[in-house]
């Protein structure tokens, strides 16, 4: 890697995140795992009540980057060929061709996809797995880069679908957007204008966002980092309200969302807290409680916390890269 490689990603992605800040207070956190996940080539679980912008956090994103942005509203009459497109026959020629579905874009938008039949949200897997889609058994390639931001809301449990694990694996994080504090909503208050005004700028492009990704692989990754994932990763399944840990692709995910976020801090090396800090949202989703202790209000989140605060790493003083 270029040695100011690095330091040219954090300077990127500061960017993005000022200008993203402009309109939306108190998501900067949010806002840096987003990105930390494009750069990773994984996709987001954005997981919200409604009004806390999840929404317009993708939407800022891919206007801050220069990226194509589609959404797409999930309801239960929603079809595969809504998602990814359809055959259709063209007079003027007197041929078949395809006509592209909003799954083509750069960030895709699925909004509120548990609303949708578990049919049409595999409509997703093969976009989200292989980056492309099959119709009438020929492949199409999505466009790079290539991002699924969908949201949900956590307390709706009637005319839902939910999301299967399958799916649930298919995503990189699960990034719960809270709602702000009493002092960021006066802050929100007082910005209120420029936030109407949606008044995002272009400050990064599309071609500099896969260079950065490409960065990526060049992050290194000592063994003793490695050995605190697969430990952290193996913890989930002894936890005593665990009935299904996280899998090898949780321990794959974690180490890729660790080197990312290393790397818009401006390093080229893993450390432990860059674990740390991407351990819940990459880990909770994937993890499957025992029903009594569903009922009592054990939650993924809280078996991840607690891994974490279990599992041991080794001294610093031996970590080679600090």
């Amino acid at each position: 890697m270029q040695a100011d490689g690095p330091r040219w990603v954090k300077a990127l992605v500061d960017r993005i995140i000022a200008e993203v800040s402009r309109v939306l207070v108190g998501l900067e956190e949010q806002t840096r795992l987003v990105i930390a996940s494009m750069l990773a080539e994984g996709h987001v679980l954005l997981e919200g009540v409604p009004g806390v912008a999840k929404t317009t956090l993708a939407k800022a994103i891919a206007a801050a980057s220069g990226l194509v942005f589609k959404r797409i509203q999930f309801t239960p009459d929603l079809l595969p060929a809504d998602i990814i497109g359809t055959v259709v026959f063209d007079q003027a020629s007197g041929e078949f061709r395809f006509k592209p579905g909003p799954i083509f874009a750069n960030i895709v938008l699925a909004d509120e996809i548990n609303r949708a039949s578990p049919r049409t949200q595999s409509a997703l897997l093969e976009a989200m797995q292989e980056r492309q889609v099959t119709v009438e058994g020929k492949t199409h390639p999505l466009p790079k880069p290539f991002i699924v931001i969908a949201t949900m809301n956590p307390i709706e449990s009637y005319g839902v679908f939910p999301l299967p694990e399958a799916q649930l694996d298919r995503f990189m994080m699960k990034i719960v957007v809270t709602r702000p504090s009493r002092d960021k909503l006066v802050e929100m208050l007082e910005r209120i204008r420029t936030i109407a005004s949606w008044s995002i700028e272009r400050v990064a492009s599309p071609e500099q966002l896969l260079e950065a990704s490409r960065m990526i692989w060049e992050v290194r990754v000592s063994r003793i980092v490695n050995e605190y994932i697969a430990e952290i990763v193996e913890a989930t399944h002894k936890h005593r309200a665990v009935v299904l840990g996280a899998s090898p692709r949780a321990a794959v995910m974690l180490n890729l969302a660790a080197r990312a976020l290393a790397l818009i801090n401006g390093r080229d090396y893993v450390l432990p807290e860059d674990v740390k800090k991407v351990a819940v949202p990459v880990l909770a989703h994937r993890i499957i409680l025992a029903p009594e202790y569903r009922r009592s209000g054990v939650t993924p989140e809280r078996v991840v916390e607690d891994v974490l605060s279990e599992v041991e790493i080794t001294s610093l003083e031996a970590y080679p890269f600090s």
